[in-house]
């Protein structure tokens, strides 16, 4: 009996000595202030995050309501990043501070190490009960916070865990969920130009829709958070139908880097809003996809702030991801980088196969503010002076980093060196320019955090377009829509090799002018996953025709004909290729009429080509 006792007596003791714990997810956190929500690279570091995107000026802290549920000393940790590391040993300029109520915790964070990682804050005694936990930036450079550990036990240390282990931690705090399941006709995860063009097209076919977007705007590259102009033209034959859509929401003033009014966000939402067969998930990210031998069962998304989860099974699913993040899961099979000349006969093509891809725009600009404005000294790897500088106010398209990196898996790496050259060359320009009155006035107004890409994976369908198909105008049986963008390579522009050899951060162009082409269906959907469309920049074609069909009207276009066949599909109840084999002739006719409503204004008359060309072929130069 004596045995039994203490033996209860020490299990007692064992679990009052249990240490408490909890995990905060920044992306969570009730009110942000003046940080920003990024969501870009959470399928690399592991999740969402918050960053203090002030340009130089700290922005407003980010807080959050917790609940502490015992009192006693506790240990708090930061999951951060110094975001400049890969380009400097300094310290990094990041930095800043946690407060947990209403006190400041004694140590700088976000400005040391080279990798995503737990960094200590301090310790501090807490009462039980609710209490504010802030993140209080201290320099506005972006500084990022993407998860905040608090414990009683100071034997852990988080700071030696690694990515894997930050994962476990997670699964094991988080409380559990149920994963509910929606079914629908189709599935569309991507809410760019494409993915609105197929979501919309297949609704107006009957299909019950679910339409995933994991930004909070729809419309990709042409949101208010990146703001690239739509491009290409509309309306031409054979398909004559295909692209009066756009009229419906697309923006009516032109221009790259321009106020975020100009790109319209609201007439996208709306578009989206008014077609009853649609339920959009904004927010959410695709993170898994189910399959069933060659077909996709369900797909997996997760809503970037909240972090729950939901499956979304479909007979059909449509890949409008930009870096084919859909196909890529579901082992579909995938191209990256530029073909070497003799695969597809490509006389624009290297002789040997690379890795290189165009880049990624990162686009600002700066604002007379009609008094004299101050800029920090923003040096960290990257040194500027009077032979390198920019002096310019702006930076539109050919800010374009990355075109030797992976644009997925090096995504964020990408990202931050845009900022840093951006920062770096302004700091020169406001603080040691010999001209550096021009820009006493000035301030930077907006830089963009999300990434404008052009290049990255390409799934391969039952035909893969290539340079030969437009030279020669090859004829197609299910010709689609038409392309009229030049041949489009953007490539390191020269003068900024010299300057920043291997780290250029500005690109040029030559405009290859094209006849105009109808590109075939067999493009738009895989050749291995048998109930999966793509409309895109990672539909089926090679880098070099990836050049004239990346632009967002055309792009729109490629959605509408895969909407309108995933309403054939369900129509008929048959898969992607079927349509080709068996249905041709109904998807003409869907085709030559569009599916665009006819009382909207002609309003897409910009950034078309200016100038098409009567004879194929008739830019290659031998």
């Amino acid at each position: 009996m004596k045995k039994f006792l203490l033996t209860c007596i020490a299990v007692a003791c064992s679990l009052v000595a249990v240490a408490e714990e909890l995990l905060i997810e920044a992306e969570s956190f009730s009110q942000r202030g003046g940080w920003v929500l990024d969501q870009q690279f959470m399928d690399q570091m592991g999740s969402p995050y918050l960053m203090a995107h002030g340009m130089g000026i700290p922005v407003a802290d980010a807080t959050a309501e917790i609940n502490i549920p015992q009192a006693g000393t506790y240990y708090v940790y930061a999951r951060t990043y110094n975001w400049t590391s890969p380009w400097t040993d300094a310290e990094g300029p990041g930095k800043f501070r946690l407060a947990l109520g209403g006190k400041l915790l004694k140590a700088t964070l976000g400005h040391t190490g080279n990798s995503w990682q737990w960094q200590f804050a301090g310790k501090t005694v807490l009462k039980a009960g609710t209490t504010t936990l802030a993140l209080k930036d201290l320099t506005g450079f972006d500084g990022r916070c993407d998860a905040i550990y608090l414990t009683t036990d100071a034997n852990t240390q988080p700071a030696t865990w690694d990515a894997a282990e930050t994962a476990a931690l997670r699964t094991r705090l988080r409380q559990q969920q149920t994963v509910p399941a929606h079914q629908y006709d189709f599935v569309v995860v991507g809410g760019g130009i494409a993915g609105m063009c197929a979501a919309a097209s297949a609704a107006r076919l009957g299909c019950k829709v679910a339409l995933v977007n994991d930004r909070p705007v729809l419309g990709g590259n042409n949101s208010s958070e990146i703001r690239v102009h739509l491009g290409g033209i509309i309306e031409m034959g054979p398909n004559q139908g295909l692209g009066r859509m756009i009229r419906e929401f697309g923006h009516e003033r032109s221009g790259n880097a321009q106020p975020g009014d100009y790109y319209e966000d609201q007439k996208k939402e709306d578009f989206i809003d008014a077609e009853k067969n649609i339920t959009l998930y904004a927010s959410q990210r695709a993170v898994a996809v189910k399959m069933q031998a060659d077909r996709i069962a369900s797909v997996t998304i997760q809503h970037i702030e909240t972090g729950e989860q939901t499956e979304l099974t479909a007979p059909l699913f449509s890949d409008c991801t930009g870096d084919a993040t859909i196909g890529y899961l579901a082992g579909a099979d995938w191209a990256m980088g530029r073909e070497g000349r003799d695969e597809y006969g490509e006389s624009l093509a290297p002789e040997q196969p690379d890795s290189l891809v165009m880049g990624a725009s990162i686009q600002w600009y700066s604002k007379d503010m009609k008094k004299k404005t101050s800029f920090p000294h923003f040096e960290y790897g990257v040194r500027f002076d009077a032979e390198n500088c920019e002096p310019v106010t702006m930076g539109e398209w050919k800010w374009e980093t990355g075109m030797n990196r992976n644009q997925v898996s090096e995504a964020e790496r990408v990202r931050d060196y845009g900022l840093l050259v951006i920062y770096s060359n302004w700091s020169y320009l406001k603080n040691h320019y010999k001209d550096h009155k021009k820009y006493a006035n000035r301030s930077l107004d907006w830089v963009a955090y999300v990434s404008g890409k052009r290049e990255s994976r390409r799934l391969l369908g039952d035909y893969v377009l290539s340079q030969d198909d437009i030279d020669k105008n090859v004829a197609h049986e299910d010709a689609s829509f038409t392309t009229t963008w030049s041949i489009d390579l953007h490539f390191p522009d020269s003068v900024n090799s010299v300057r920043f050899p291997g780290n250029e951060f500005k690109s040029a162009t030559v405009h290859r002018w094209i006849h105009p082409y109808a590109v075939p269906y067999r493009c738009l959907y895989s050749r291995n996953v048998d109930n999966l469309f793509m409309a895109g920049r990672n539909m089926s074609c090679t880098h070099v025709a990836l050049g004239t069909v990346r632009v967002m009207r055309t792009t729109g276009m490629m959605g509408e004909v895969v909407g309108m066949a995933a309403g054939l599909c369900h129509k008929h109840r048959v898969e992607p290729r079927d349509i080709y084999h068996h249905h041709l002739p109904e998807l003409k006719q869907l085709m030559q009429a569009g599916l665009g409503k006819r009382d909207v204004p002609d309003n897409q008359r910009f950034n078309e080509p200016n100038k098409l060309l009567e004879v194929p072929g008739a830019y290659i130069k031998p």
